[in-house]
């Protein structure tokens, strides 16, 4: 007797008496129902948790890698910072203060006369620059000489105690072999506690 046969004359009512064949086939068709009702009754909100839990876990595992390495590097880190200050701190010291840019002023002067230039024009600009810790004076400078005596003027205010810097430098000879050095020379200097509370005050606004 074929499957087909078979099937035709199972009794409904009497499963023990099926063949094994076809009670074999009812039970995994049976199994494969209460599994797809299950994955979507229950095991699929389930499961939705799960990976959700998973996700959840890999973010607390990277946020604690990333703390940790910061507290391995916590005594790298305030050492860099103590650094960083104490450059900050030997920069500053070279920048003056209002009482002290004058004579500032003064060397620039001193050292383009120490190497035998003549200054045609030595004009620091009407206002300051203020910026967020310091100010920025520009003074326009005009000087004549040799070619060495300008490059030596140049070394000697770069080996100031103070800060000063050289920008738009035009070099352009004479008649008589000499050379005009037209330049604008920066000075700094710190502002003073009540110069940086006034700035961050308009700043803010």
């Amino acid at each position: 007797m074929n499957l087909l046969e078979e099937l035709r004359h199972i009794n409904l009512n009497d499963p023990g008496s099926w063949p094994v064949q076809i009670k074999a086939s009812a039970l995994t068709l049976l199994l494969l129902v209460i599994v797809t009702v299950g994955y979507f009754v229950d095991w699929q909100e389930q499961w939705e948790a799960l990976e959700q839990a998973q996700a959840e876990e890999a973010t607390l595992k990277q946020t604690y890698l990333v703390k940790k390495a910061d507290a391995v590097n916590l005594d790298a880190l305030r050492q860099q910072s103590a650094e960083i200050e104490q450059s900050l701190g030997a920069l500053l010291k070279q920048l003056p203060d209002k009482s002290e840019l004058d004579a500032l002023l003064v060397d620039i002067n001193r050292a383009g006369l120490g190497r035998g230039l003549q200054f045609e024009l030595f004009k620091p600009a009407t206002s300051e620059t203020i910026r967020e810790f310091y100010a920025e004076l520009p003074v326009s400078v005009r000087v004549t000489g040799s070619y060495h005596d300008i490059g030596a003027f140049a070394s000697d205010v770069a080996q100031l105690p103070r800060i000063v810097t050289l920008h738009n430098m035009e070099i352009t000879p004479t008649a008589d072999r000499q050379l005009v050095l037209n330049a604008v020379a920066k000075t700094f200097r710190y502002l003073d506690e009540e110069e940086i509370n006034i700035y961050q005050s308009q700043g803010a606004k």
